[in-house]
């Protein structure tokens, strides 16, 4: 037992020391999270995108979390499942917003990104669209109309990936007569449109252009009218579970045409669904499953860590969803600031290099472009090998070591 003096000595000199304790206890609890909207197709045909996407973005923000946050402060994701639903993404969005997002990540679809992101812009909060590739989606909100744009991406926009479908289709295989497939949502219909300029632009008219619907079985008569009219190569514009169908038509049918088409034909479920009938089929792609550098293999192992398997339903989606995590976290520490403008300004004058997995950003947008893919060369050609998707050219693959 202490007598009571020395108690009494002890408790003054413990007493400073305890309230500056519990006062650096109070404060740490008092630092409030940077909310970080996320949303996108997590259920559903498109899911296999989402989710991707998804783990992409969580990896990343545990990566800034893990190095102090973003101004001193934890990164928290606010996430949605849009179920691929354009209204529902609206209400979604509208959502996030109420719940004080400073910024959005995310968004798959098409017209889920055209039908909510003028919410994000009308907030006047900044939205870095990490899949969606209507060519329409970073040019909603364009001057003079609109003299600030909040809408950014660092998918590859549908006007490069359909250059790249009709140059493998025409160019390197010598085929004039291909017929359209694409399905009839926004992203079809605009895709569609793109393939349509891009072969105009060599003097070809496709000789079928056929639309079908979500969740469609039957695709045994639209394939049938495309090879009565001669058609040598089918270039489509869909997602994963029709995709499937199409390629599965075609084997019913043995017809062995060549199946070319947009990112989609990597999804897991279009090759888990066509299974051997998905050999061959080739698409643009912003990433590709290998280590080709550093960088990438720090992504990929830390994605077998955070899931579980080494298998990623979509790259490309999964690269992308962490890129534009890292993208806005850096603009975010520019800014100085979680004010909507702010952040803007600094995504449109990034100083900082960005070191992400599809490429190493260097002041990737600016005032008059909200895209960080602008040329087909920074985009490989991807192929269906043994239920994976590979480079489909050396060319490639070496431009990816080197990058």
């Amino acid at each position: 037992m202490f007598p009571r003096a020395p108690l009494r000595l002890l408790r003054r000199a413990c007493g400073p020391l305890l309230a500056a304790l519990v006062l650096a206890s109070a404060q740490a609890v008092a630092v409030e999270p940077v909310r970080i909207g996320v949303s996108g197709p997590f259920t559903g045909g498109s899911s296999p995108m989402g989710i991707s996407m998804r783990e992409g973005i969580r990896i990343a923000a545990a990566e800034i979390n893990a190095g102090g946050g973003v101004l001193g402060r934890p990164i928290e994701l606010v996430e949605r499942d849009d179920e691929a639903r354009n209204e529902r993404g609206a209400q979604v969005v509208q959502e996030l917003i109420k719940e004080g997002v400073v910024a959005g990540l995310g968004i798959v679809n098409t017209g889920v990104a055209l039908a909510s992101q003028r919410f994000y812009q009308q907030a006047r909060i900044p939205v870095i669209t990490s899949v969606a590739t209507g060519s329409l989606i970073t040019k909603q909100f364009l001057p003079p109309q609109h003299p600030e744009n909040f809408v950014f991406r660092v998918s590859a926009n549908d006007t490069l990936q359909a250059a790249m479908i009709v140059e493998e289709a025409v160019e390197r295989r010598g085929l004039r007569r291909v017929a359209i497939f694409h399905d009839a949502t926004n992203y079809g219909q605009l895709g569609r449109e793109d393939l349509e300029r891009a072969l105009v632009e060599r003097d070809i008219h496709p000789v079928a252009v056929e639309r079908f619907q979500l969740r469609q079985a039957d695709m045994l008569t639209p394939l049938r009218r495309a090879r009565a009219a001669g058609a040598q190569a089918i270039l489509t514009y869909g997602i994963g579970p029709e995709l499937a169908q199409i390629a599965n038509g075609m084997a019913r049918m043995g017809w062995k045409a060549p199946l070319i088409g947009s990112w989609t034909l990597a999804m897991s479920n279009f090759i888990d669904n066509a299974g051997p009938n998905a050999e061959g089929a080739r698409m643009p792609q912003t990433f590709i499953q290998e280590p080709t550098t550093e960088r990438r293999a720090s992504f990929l192992a830390a994605w077998k860590e955070k899931t579980g398997t080494e298998r990623i339903p979509v790259p490309p989606a999964a690269a992308q969803g962490y890129d534009s995590a890292l993208l806005l976290a850096a603009a975010i520490e520019q800014a100085g600031s979680t004010d909507g403008d702010r952040i803007r300004e600094a995504l449109e004058d990034l100083r900082t290099r960005v070191e992400g997995v599809i490429m190493t950003y260097d002041r990737p947008f600016s005032r008059t472009s909200h895209e960080t893919i602008t040329d087909t060369r920074d985009i490989s050609m991807g192929e269906v090998r043994n239920g994976q998707v590979v480079f489909a050219r050396d060319e490639d693959r070496q431009r990816a070591v080197r990058q």
